[in-house]
């Protein structure tokens, strides 16, 4: 029987984060939180204006609330798990953890690409 290594490694610390200095840390802590909450309002915002009021039911006017559900999940892939590591000091992350956030904030590029499209080609048709 052949012998073969069975160590398995369920996480690696890739991260290396944007500074190791505590108070440009604290900093940063302070800051992308409400650079989060801004761009989660104003997308928010534009969801809801689109969706309330009747005379905003046109295509480029679904494409822009589309568009802003999307910033919304993009955003969402990758600031909660900053905003941990900033917290908690820790710069590991699962292999599983991983390929997700990868794959959502993948699928959601694709997504605003998609749509930025879609809403050029509306736009050159209707010129």
């Amino acid at each position: 029987m052949k012998q073969e290594n069975q160590t398995r490694i369920s996480e690696f610390s890739p991260l290396l984060g944007l500074s190791d200095e505590r108070g440009l840390q604290s900093l940063l802590f302070r800051l992308f939180p409400s650079m989060y909450l801004v761009t989660f309002t104003g997308n928010l915002l534009m969801i809801l204006a689109v969706i309330t009021d009747s005379r905003l039911h046109t295509p480029m006017d679904f494409f822009l609330s589309n568009l802003s559900f999307s910033d919304i999940c993009f955003t969402s892939t990758t600031v909660p798990k900053m905003l941990l590591n900033i917290q908690t000091q820790s710069k590991v992350i699962t292999y599983e953890g991983c390929l997700s956030q990868m794959y959502f904030f993948m699928v959601f590029a694709g997504l605003d690409t998609f749509l930025l499209t879609v809403m050029a080609y509306d736009r050159f048709v209707a010129i």
